[in-house]
C-alpha cells in the first residue's frame, strides 16, 4: 500500500463527516471527500507539514464544498414534487422549522462564530481540530464557539 494510500484510509472517515457537517448531505458530502483526495492527491508535493494532514484536508474540503456550492446556485432547479406521505410531511415540516429557526439564527452570526459553530455542533470536531483549522490555539476555539452559542440562544429568544 503507498503512503498516499494509507493517508486516504486513515482520514477518509474524518474529512467526509467534516464535508457531511457542512452539506447536510450524503451525496455530496460523498462527492465532495472523493474531489478533496482526488486535490490532495494532486497537490501533495506542496504540503509542507506546517500543519496535520487531517487539517491540511479538512482545508482542501472546506474550499472544495464552497466551490461545489456556487457552481450549484447557478444551476438549481426547484423541485417542487413531493413523494411523501402527508403524515411524514407533517412530521419533517416540524423538524424542518426547527432546523430552519437554528439555521437563520446561525446565518445571522458574523464570522469566525458562524463557522466554528457549525464546525463543532455539525461537523462534531474537537476544540483542538477547530483551533487547528483556524491556526489559533484550543482555548481561542472554545471561547469562540461559547460565545457563538450565547449568540445563538439569544436570536432564538428573539425569534
Amino acid at each position: 500500500m503507498t503512503d498516499f494510500e494509507n493517508i486516504y484510509n486513515q482520514y477518509f472517515k474524518d474529512v467526509y463527516r467534516f464535508v457531511l457537517s457542512l452539506s447536510r448531505d450524503t451525496t455530496v458530502a460523498e462527492e465532495v471527500t472523493q474531489e478533496t483526495f482526488f486535490k490532495a492527491l494532486s497537490s501533495i508535493h506542496q504540503f509542507k507539514g506546517h500543519c496535520k494532514i487531517n487539517v491540511w484536508l479538512c482545508q482542501i474540503a472546506k474550499n472544495t464544498y464552497f466551490s461545489y456550492s456556487e457552481k450549484q446556485k447557478r444551476f438549481v432547479a426547484h423541485d417542487t414534487t413531493e413523494a411523501a406521505s402527508e403524515n411524514r410531511i407533517e412530521e419533517s415540516l416540524l423538524d424542518k422549522e426547527e432546523a430552519f429557526r437554528i439555521h437563520k439564527a446561525l446565518h445571522g452570526l458574523e464570522e469566525p462564530y458562524k463557522e466554528v459553530f457549525t464546525l463543532r455542533v455539525f461537523g462534531e470536531l474537537s476544540f483542538s481540530q477547530i483551533s487547528q483549522i483556524f491556526e489559533k490555539t484550543e482555548s481561542w476555539s472554545r471561547v469562540t464557539f461559547h460565545r457563538a452559542k450565547r449568540k445563538v440562544q439569544d436570536l432564538l429568544k428573539e425569534d
